[in-house]
């Protein structure tokens, strides 16, 4: 009898990747992506390929809260080695323009 056993993945390449995938989401509202708009607070992947990633929105009235997430679930399918994907919409901490990163700073003109 032969058993199957899961293929060997690299999270932190898995993790990489899934970053540069995050990377190609937008804001509708804001021509910056999500990743370096801040959105994304964490991203974890298992050594199965598991992702779980930890997102907010800019406002908890967002007109994307219902769509988003699926977008970021989606987008992170794509990435070889991913075997399955949960996205968590979360609160805490709320968003700030702290968290938005220097090109996206830049690129929105707050410099």
């Amino acid at each position: 009898m032969t058993t199957l056993t899961p293929e060997k993945v690299y999270p932190l390449v898995i993790e990489a990747e899934v970053m540069e995938a995050l990377r190609e989401v937008y804001d509708p509202e804001i021509p910056v992506n999500i990743y370096d708009l801040g959105l994304i607070y964490d991203v974890e992947v298992d050594e199965f390929g598991f992702v779980e990633i930890d997102m907010t929105l800019t406002s908890p009235a967002c007109p994307v809260a219902g769509t988003l997430p699926g977008e970021v679930e989606n987008a992170v399918r794509t990435v070889p080695g991913v075997s399955d994907v949960h996205v968590e919409l979360v609160w805490e901490p709320a968003w700030s323009m702290d968290r938005m990163s220097e090109g996206a700073k830049l690129e929105l003109g707050f410099f």
